[in-house]
């Protein structure tokens, strides 16, 4: 699936499409994979006609021969379901030695209302909504022009299917299906089994450095490429002042006793506290104790974090405390690089350790 980094920016190019008078482009989608493939389902690229592509999926030859085809797609104005195996013959990801299968949809986008479903994902994104969208590619296995729903826990915001009961289906079906990762659903309804690509819109994760420090000025950047959303936050305002920030990061100023109310943090965001100050760091990890937020951590030694975990006031809270991984971080940058790995970590579910285990075998 994309990023919500690459999300935005397919928005932005889907919206330019919208604007030309006789736009020429096709969108391939990633709606099934098996085994070892270089992206999940729901990942995008967007190919337009004069050659450019926007949010590449592999840049090997996978990619040029879906380049390849989306051309197709775009002169017949047809979609197409394409797979990579060795039953099809276009087995180029085990020529590659990955080994893995694929599934690519590849739509033309030639109707005036095709893309009007990047709206609804904008306005969810800019407003820090998570919500589902299905993409019905396929009847009794015979690929269709696709249509879209997209919906919230409180309301359908998109939807071209125009069939309510098989609506309902499909959003039955992803509360007991799906979760945070895309899915492949094949469903009855009134014209035939459906195939419906199912995945989560999750707003881009924040992230919030507290202080600085050294260390804060080198997790901004880092952060930043990462596509997340990043606000510096110190109690001193000189030092904000003086502190350079990279362009489209935000600065707050903030005492641990009005945090909360500076800063709206949600379940999609992460807080590093990194002040320096040991009375400061306690003070503003209490200010953080109810907050629903995906990860929280602190710098320091190992008499630092002790006395951390001994004060009565963050009792209960848990505090990844030293923040990052061990990975021998001494210098600024690579403590923001430990850091930065661990939220991903943890934003993802994952234990951090290597790839393959004792045996070398990967996971």
């Amino acid at each position: 699936m994309n990023s919500a980094h690459e999300l935005n920016t397919l928005i932005e190019a889907l919206r330019t499409l919208r604007g030309e008078t006789s736009p020429k482009a096709a969108l391939a989608t990633l709606t099934r994979t098996r085994g070892s493939t270089f992206r999940r389902p729901g990942t995008r690229m967007l190919v337009l006609g004069d050659g450019h592509v926007v949010c590449e999926l592999s840049g090997g030859c996978p990619q040029r021969d879906i380049v390849a085809r989306a051309h197709e797609v775009i002169a017949s104005a047809l979609p197409r379901l394409v797979c990579y195996n060795a039953d099809s013959g276009l087995d180029v990801l085990m020529e590659m030695g990955c080994g893995g299968e694929l599934e690519v949809l590849i739509e033309p986008l030639v109707a005036a209302h095709a893309t009007d479903f990047v709206d609804a994902i904008a306005q969810c994104l800019d407003e820090r909504r998570c919500a589902h969208m299905a993409t019905l590619f396929a009847v009794d296995g015979m690929v269709v022009m696709p249509q879209r729903v997209l919906w919230d826990e409180h309301d359908v915001l998109h939807d071209d299917i125009a069939a309510p009961a098989l609506t309902r289906s499909i959003v039955d079906a992803t509360a007991f299906e799906a979760g945070r990762r895309p899915i492949t659903l094949r469903l009855p309804s009134a014209r035939g089994l459906v195939d419906v690509l199912v995945e989560p819109i999750v707003p881009p994760h924040a992230l919030v450095v507290i202080g600085s420090s050294a260390a804060a000025r080198a997790l901004l950047p880092l952060a930043k490429a990462l596509g997340w959303q990043t606000t510096l936050v110190d109690h001193d305002p000189v030092r904000l002042q003086a502190t350079h920030l990279p362009a489209g990061l935000h600065a707050v100023c903030a005492t641990p006793a009005s945090l909360r109310g500076a800063l709206p943090l949600d379940a999609q965001s992460s807080v590093v506290v990194m002040t320096h100050n040991l009375e400061q760091d306690i003070a503003y990890l209490g200010a953080l104790r109810d907050a629903s937020v995906a990860y929280i951590g602190a710098l320091g030694s190992r008499e630092r974090v002790a006395r951390m975990r001994n004060n009565a006031g963050l009792a209960g809270l848990h505090v990844h405390a030293p923040a990052g991984l061990d990975i021998g971080s001494e210098t600024p940058e690579e403590i923001a690089l430990a850091i930065a790995a661990e939220i991903m970590a943890v934003i993802n579910t994952r234990s951090g350790g290597p790839l393959r285990d004792n045996e070398g075998a990967i996971h």
